[in-house]
């Protein structure tokens, strides 16, 4: 079974390759595909995909890494709070 990915619509000068990257890596991150995956899979699209699938592909995985980041850096904090609360 698979589902079905929104988008915004499309209109204008917008390139419909871009929100297919963007999909496509969104939907590689929730099937669990590692961060260092994306990274490769981003760079392969670069010399593979059109430019604006591409763009979108990297430009994704780049808010997925930093989403994780910040995740990673809050997850810090609580342990270290934690930490120190029950030295206290």
């Amino acid at each position: 079974m698979s589902l079905m990915t929104l988008t915004a619509a499309i209109t204008g000068d917008q390139d419909p390759d871009y929100y297919a990257g963007r999909a496509d890596a969104y939907d590689d991150h929730q099937a669990g595909t590692p961060l260092d995956v994306l990274i490769t899979r981003a760079t392969y699209n670069t010399a593979h995909h059109t430019p604006g699938y591409a763009k979108g592909y990297s430009t994704r995985v780049e808010e997925i890494r930093r989403e994780i980041a910040d995740i990673n850096d809050l997850q810090a904090d609580i342990a270290h709070t934690e930490h120190l609360e029950r030295a206290a």
